[in-house]
């Protein structure tokens, strides 16, 4: 079964050693797949041990650990990497990460932005980035059409109304 992170062998093999401190992330990428890990698997303490001084002074652990807990973790892509590298200082990784709240899918997506700090890769900040637009794929419902909550009234006198 492939690590929760989307790659690798086994979460076994691939995310919890980094996890665990066992190995350090050689690239930024790999240090973001550890996180989504640490995230799904409920591990906060790597997740608040794996962000800069800077970055790690307003985090609220109760909530990171809520959000944590309380969600199902449904898979990560990764968008998009620009540095990062073994032998790079600084990198960003673009990507979303699908959970479930209640019943109700939702993505977390973000430009994650990393630095190396004593030779360790640390999460440094993120800015927010918007999904595709939405668009309504089926027929439009006309106002003369009949009421879609099935009330027998038309759409303009009944749910319409509110619209």
């Amino acid at each position: 079964m492939p690590c929760v992170c989307g790659i690798g062998e086994s979460t076994e093999t691939h995310c919890l050693p980094v996890i665990r401190g066992e190995k350090a992330a050689e690239t930024a990428e790999a240090l973001m797949r550890a996180r989504y890990a640490a995230y799904a698997l409920g591990e906060v303490d790597f997740v608040l041990a794996s962000h800069t001084p800077e970055a790690g002074k307003d985090v609220d652990r109760a909530q990171t650990e809520a959000w944590s807990k309380n969600s199902k973790w449904l898979g990560l892509e990764v968008l998009s990497t620009e540095g990062g590298g073994a032998e790079d200082t600084t990198g960003t990784v673009e990507f979303v990460a699908k959970y479930k709240v209640k019943n109700v899918t939702l993505e977390h997506r973000e430009r994650a932005k990393f630095e190396k700090h004593g030779g360790k890769w640390l999460f440094a900040d993120a800015e927010p980035i918007a999904g595709p637009p939405v668009k309504h794929e089926g027929p439009r419902i006309g106002r003369n059409d009949p009421c879609t909550c099935g009330s027998g009234k038309k759409y303009k006198k009944c749910c319409g109304k509110a619209a």
